[in-house]
């Protein structure tokens, strides 16, 4: 945020011509008169020349609803029981695949292959013995492997199977090429299963299976709470066996942060500049119309008002009511007056017409402009850019009181 060095002038009288142009009361009675328009209905002579809509496309709505179920498909659930008896029952089996602890899960060759196009390769190169296909998958338990094959089969599956295995599935859904086993397992961990304890054995898991999106998820998980899980078992175990993978998540957890106070800071500047904009928005009103307690412009108070709708109205009424009734008013002697001189000249530089301008001092601050230094400058029109760059964002803010004016 460029630090703007705002500061007041130094003639009281000035202060005095100000007081001057406005009308300062206390009045805490006062109420509007609401008008309502109402919009006059269209003429009945010009119906006539309305033309009938086309028909509807009968044809053409047929052939969408042909369209949308022509790729539908439906597999009964007796369907699925079928597969999964064949699966379990082991009706015809010509392949044995061994497990780790040498237990046997009876299937078939034509099955797996059309399920696993990889189990397919391997089931062609395995040995046969007494017309049976034997293959083996290591370093999996008996649970694991027996889920696997009977989702190939039907895709069927028990939750609480899934969720005991699921690391093992989604191992198995990646070397032998099953897309569908890889998003239920990637769903699994996503909806519970993911702890501070498991989540760094699980994003290294998630990297060498190519599930981008559970590497997502796992490191959105270490940002959120990165103090706890880098404090765990887990991590200690990451870090021995893969400090470049801790390197990178230490970066990217500087960069998260630098991100947030480089938001924050955005948001507080922006918060700054919509506050001007609407005490620029609210001073013209002031001056124009009036407002409540001070009067317009070399104009008499009126008696009664309606309730205000800027909301930065009520403070500048307070600070305009404290600057017409300061005896100070001298750089570096009211904090308060310094604040509304500052105004003022913002105002002057966003105005374009200081001539027809009915903020007090408007012109004065337009030929002052000439004998600041180029620093000082410098800062007013980055102010003054940042505060149009508000207006332009906001889009018809409150302008309907006043005429909205253009930078210089």
């Amino acid at each position: 945020m460029a630090s703007v060095e705002l500061y007041s002038a130094s003639l009281s009288s000035i202060g005095e011509t100000f007081c001057g142009y406005i009308d300062v009361q206390i009045d805490d009675d006062y109420s509007a008169d609401i008008s309502i328009l109402e919009s006059t209905a269209p003429c009945s002579s010009h119906r006539c020349y309305i033309p009938k809509p086309p028909p509807l496309p009968s044809k053409a709505y047929k052939n969408t609803r042909c369209l949308k179920f022509r790729n539908f498909t439906s597999v009964p659930r007796e369907t699925k029981h079928a597969w999964d008896r064949l699966f379990k029952e082991g009706h015809g089996a010509d392949v044995c695949i061994v497990t780790e602890d040498n237990s046997c899960i009876l299937s078939h060759y034509t099955v797996l292959s059309v399920a696993s196009p990889v189990l397919g390769t391997f089931l062609l190169q395995a040995k046969v013995k007494n017309g049976m296909k034997y293959i083996k998958i290591p370093r999996m338990p008996y649970g694991a492997v027996h889920a696997f094959v009977r989702f190939l089969y039907s895709s069927c599956y028990d939750e609480e199977t899934i969720k005991k295995f699921v690391l093992h599935l989604l191992v198995l859904s990646h070397c032998y090429s099953v897309p569908s086993l890889k998003r239920l397992c990637t769903s699994c961990l996503e909806d519970g299963s993911l702890t501070e304890e498991n989540v760094t054995d699980v994003l290294q898991l998630a990297m060498d299976c190519d599930a981008p999106r559970l590497t997502f998820f796992c490191i959105r998980m270490i940002l959120k709470d990165f103090k706890s899980i880098s404090a765990t078992e887990g991590w200690k175990v990451m870090r021995r066996a893969n400090p470049n993978l801790e390197q990178e998540l230490l970066e990217v957890v500087v960069e998260t942060d630098s991100r947030k106070e480089e938001r924050s800071r955005k948001m507080e500047e922006r918060k700054v500049y919509v506050q001007l904009y609407e005490a620029m928005e609210a001073l013209l009103h002031i001056c124009k119309d009036g407002c409540r307690t001070i009067g317009p412009r070399d104009q008499v108070l009126r008696g009664s008002q309606a309730t205000c709708g800027f909301p930065a109205c009520k403070g500048l009424e307070s600070l305009v009511r404290h600057f017409s009734n300061c005896k100070v008013r001298v750089p570096g002697g009211c904090v308060h007056c310094k604040r509304m001189w500052q105004l003022l000249e913002l105002h002057s530089r966003m105005c374009g017409q200081p001539d027809k301008c009915k903020v007090p001092l408007c012109r004065h601050f337009k030929l002052k402009m000439m004998e600041h230094s180029k620093k000082d400058e410098a800062r007013w029109r980055m102010l003054v850019s940042k505060v149009m760059a508000v207006k332009i964002s906001l889009g018809p803010f409150t302008s309907k009181y006043s005429d909205r004016p253009e930078v210089l």
